[in-house]
């Protein structure tokens, strides 16, 4: 949040460095229109349409789903279970970060485009560059356009993506040979909050016999539900890389998975003796945890308030509990940094839950404007420059590490959040400090600087937690 609106920084750059400069207005062209789903505008919104009307599309609305991607004949009505689920949402959604394996060209990690929209019988798609461009920080991420070409495992949902949201943008991300680990840190960079989705398009197992497929594919979507990043194997789901990483997070995270639909080629379109399976899937938040859009405005509205009742007044603002929604209610601790022209300006915090959320915000917002000891008191003038950026922090969890080495090893960059204490001494990164620091090893040394510890300090009453937040402003 920001009290006047800044300036907003130009997208448009070469993401990578090394294939090239992204174009003004360069589009994507559709790979497979006229063979996966039909070429004519109008013909493809029709079959769309039929699909998603079919489709049951009560209950809550998932944060991510797993759909496949095969022609629409034979993975149309599957797929649309899926995407039916996110009509509940579909006008807060603005992003889809969508993965996808590929199948002409091997990758090692993650592939992204340099296109700015893709292209599609029902219209262009712009692509999302700054989410892009931070996937990109990534070091298993790059830019590789020719992973593009000839892939249809993205295309087949954007049609299906455009006629349930009114309004988004898309993060493409192509995954090769990556890790479950390495797909988790790619998600939660990406995350966000109620305007992100995430699709990981995937089909099930390929060419065996009907019966043969019912039991793989049944025995994979026990995998799925339970969260079991480690039993979808190569035989199971072609997308198994980007499903594995997405198992590993939600797992970590605490979300529930659902099966929504689960078929083959045999129960749609083609014969039974060597079917394609197919399943939907769909992964539900935790509805404590996450913050919905008007809890957030609440909360940024408050700090605002705050700061500016410290300039009148000389402390934070009063926060009137009862007349606020019950998760601002719960007991949560938070950071709250304030920014003035994209610099830091102040940045006050509590690790320890002592206050309903609302309070906590009220009270670090205005300990950030002007106790913060690296920085001046903020003043009135300095109010139009003043952005304000919330954390929410989850519950700390102790990490068990026999020295610093081990420390670095187990940390995932742009994830976690870090305590460390020895003694009386104690210190934290958040995790947007991985901006900055985004090697783990300089992230461990410069955080015990920041603790007061001597270079190469390590002893064997040193102990670690992590932590992750829910970020906004």
């Amino acid at each position: 949040m920001t009290f006047e609106p800044l300036a907003t920084e130009d997208v448009r750059m070469d993401v990578s460095g090394t294939s090239g400069a992204i174009g003004p207005g360069r589009v994507k062209p559709p790979n497979v229109a006229g063979t996966f789903y039909p070429a004519s505008g109008d013909a493809l919104r029709r079959e769309v349409d039929a699909y998603l009307e079919r489709a049951p599309a009560g209950g809550p609305a998932p944060k991510a789903l797993i759909a496949p991607h095969a022609g629409y004949r034979y993975s149309g009505p599957i797929a649309a279970s899926a995407y039916a689920r996110l009509k509940p949402r579909a006008h807060a959604l603005r992003r889809v970060v969508l993965l996808g394996p590929t199948h002409h060209h091997p990758v090692r990690g993650v592939a992204v485009s340099g296109a700015e929209a893709f292209d599609t019988p029902l219209g262009r798609v712009p692509v999302d560059v700054a989410s892009v461009r931070r996937a990109l920080e990534l070091p298993f991420v790059q830019r590789f356009d020719p992973a593009f070409d000839r892939e249809h495992s993205l295309e087949v949902h954007l049609p299906f993506l455009l006629r349930v949201l009114p309004r988004f943008t898309v993060v493409p991300l192509l995954v090769g040979r990556a890790s479950p680990a390495e797909i988790d840190t790619l998600l939660e960079a990406l995350w966000g909050g109620p305007e992100t989705a995430i699709v990981i398009s995937s089909d099930l197992s390929h060419y065996l016999d009907y019966e043969s497929a019912r039991r793989l594919d049944a025995e994979t979507s026990e995998a799925i539900v339970a969260l079991r990043h480690d039993a979808v194997g190569y035989e199971q789901a072609c997308g198994r890389h980007a499903v594995n990483g997405l198992l590993h997070l939600a797992k970590r995270r605490g979300l529930e998975a659902r099966a929504l639909d689960v078929r083959s080629s045999g129960d749609t379109a083609g014969p039974r003796d060597r079917v394609v399976g197919y399943g939907a899937y769909a992964f539900f938040e935790p509805a404590r945890d996450r913050l919905g859009l008007e809890a957030r405005r609440h909360l940024l509205g408050i700090a605002a308030r705050s700061v500016r009742h410290g300039l009148a007044h000389g402390k934070a603002c009063a926060v009137d509990l009862e007349r606020l929604p019950p998760a601002l209610r719960e007991r949560r601790a938070t950071f709250v940094t304030l920014s003035s022209n994209h610099r830091l300006r102040g940045c006050i915090g509590s690790l320890a839950v002592t206050r309903p959320l609302a309070e906590d915000v009220a009270h670090n917002a205005h300990a950030a404007a002007f106790t913060d000891p690296r920085f001046p008191p903020v003043r009135e003038n300095d109010l139009e420059a003043l952005g304000i950026r919330i954390s929410v922090l989850s519950s700390p969890v102790p990490m068990q590490v026999e020295s610093e080495a081990d420390l670095v090893s187990q940390l995932r960059p742009r994830v976690d959040g870090l305590v460390i204490r020895d003694g009386e001494k104690r210190a934290t990164f958040l995790p947007s400090v991985w901006k900055g620091i985004p090697e783990p090893a300089r992230f461990v040394r410069e955080l015990a600087r920041k603790a007061g510890w001597p270079a190469g300090h390590w002893s064997g009453t040193v102990r670690a937690w992590r932590y992750t937040t829910e970020e906004f402003d």
